[in-house]
């Protein structure tokens, strides 16, 4: 299998492999060039157009919530709910719960509903849940697609239901993170986006009936409302960072002060980012980086020592478990989930030994064929 050295972006760290991101003649990722147009952008003007946006969707009679915000309890989603508090609008908060959530995610989430609004929580039945996390696993490389999945459908479901038409999502990844010009300037979230971009990856929920055993009904919150039911409440889903500067790093210091909780150190590892990396040779270290070092707050040398240190660790721990315990959640054993490893490894970023099995360190980490990061 033919290797060639991976082609980095000469201002971040991001890598060519990035699906949607495109380096220009200039070495330059569009989402560097995205963060350089925020300077052109009028703020104010935009402010005025979201507040003009949710008074047109906002209840005038104090009879149902003004919009709904999908919220996790992490520091984007507590930022969210503040800002809409902090211009006077009533949301509902809506969380799809994920497989397990930690001690702090907890009380993040009872410190978000004390900000003062009302809360719903979804929770997919744990059955039904182990069995498509197996699925996802052994066929697209991810552990976490029933999460992935129905962030994006439960809270549009129960929009319909409530009567809510207005969404508020967060940032737009396209923009954040770097993807296709007209998607990262969109504000709006729509079902192509999340076909797109929205963490399917190539499974579709009507590919998993017959598959050890589900049924139709087993699947009801991981499927997106149909077009009658959105057209006829008018359900539209914004993104905030369209209409406000975006920066996780501020949201995180304007959610701490309101009560919102870090982990006291730096997850070791994560199933989602490790597979990631596997398939495209980098991972939320890199991400994380990025979004710094483009704020300044990181040199071009510094994120490169950080990635190399960092990114792409094979996942003994994660969030405090060992990995078998993990795996035991789904009936799967070390040595499988090893193989499925391999599997979705791209072998053309890796370095390989001459019979082209990839060549692994005694913790079970990957070389990438270039990691100097430079473009």
């Amino acid at each position: 299998m033919q290797q060639q050295d991976i082609r980095y972006c000469r201002k971040c760290v991001m890598p060519e492999t990035k699906p949607d991101l495109r380096i220009d003649e200039e070495g330059v990722c569009n989402a560097c060039r995205s963060y350089e147009n925020r300077k052109v952008v009028d703020w104010d003007r935009r402010k005025i157009e979201f507040l003009a946006m949710i008074e047109r969707y906002s209840s005038k009679d104090g009879s149902n919530y003004d919009c709904m915000i999908p919220v996790s309890g992490g520091k984007d989603s507590t930022y969210q709910v503040l800002k809409l508090l902090e211009l006077g609008f009533n949301p509902l908060c809506v969380t799809a719960t994920t497989c397990q959530l930690s001690e702090i995610g907890r009380r993040n989430i009872e410190n978000l509903k004390k900000l003062g609004v009302d809360y719903v929580e979804i929770t997919i039945n744990p059955n039904v849940r182990a069995k498509i996390n197996r699925i996802g696993l052994r066929q697209v490389g991810d552990i976490s697609w029933p999460e992935h999945l129905t962030i994006f459908t439960i809270p549009p479901r129960l929009a319909v239901q409530f009567g809510v038409p207005l969404l508020i999502w967060g940032e737009n990844s396209q923009n954040e993170y770097g993807g296709p010009a007209s998607d990262a300037e969109n504000n709006v979230l729509t079902r192509r986006w999340l076909e797109e971009f929205g963490g399917l990856i190539g499974m579709r929920v009507t590919d998993l009936i017959g598959q050890d055993g589900l049924e139709a009904k087993d699947l009801i919150q991981f499927t997106y409302p149909s077009d009658e039911d959105l057209a006829r409440v008018g359900v539209t889903g914004v993104f905030l960072g369209y209409y406000f500067p975006w920066d996780g790093y501020q949201n995180a210091l304007v959610a701490q002060a309101y009560g919102f909780e870090t982990l006291p150190t730096a997850i070791e590892g994560s199933l989602v980012n490790y597979f990631k990396y596997l398939k495209f040779g980098f991972c939320r270290v890199t991400d994380l980086a990025c979004l710094h070092l483009r704020r300044g707050r990181l040199t071009r040398d510094q994120a490169i020592a950080i990635v190399k240190q960092r990114d792409g660790k094979f996942p003994w721990i994660y969030l405090g478990y060992p990995i078998q315990d993990v795996l035991k959640q789904i009936d799967m054993d070390l040595e499988e989930f090893i193989r499925i490893c391999d599997r979705f490894t791209n072998k053309k970023l890796f370095k390989c030994d001459s019979r082209g099995n990839l060549i692994k360190d005694h913790h079970g980490n990957l070389t990438k064929i270039n990691d100097d990061n430079v473009g």
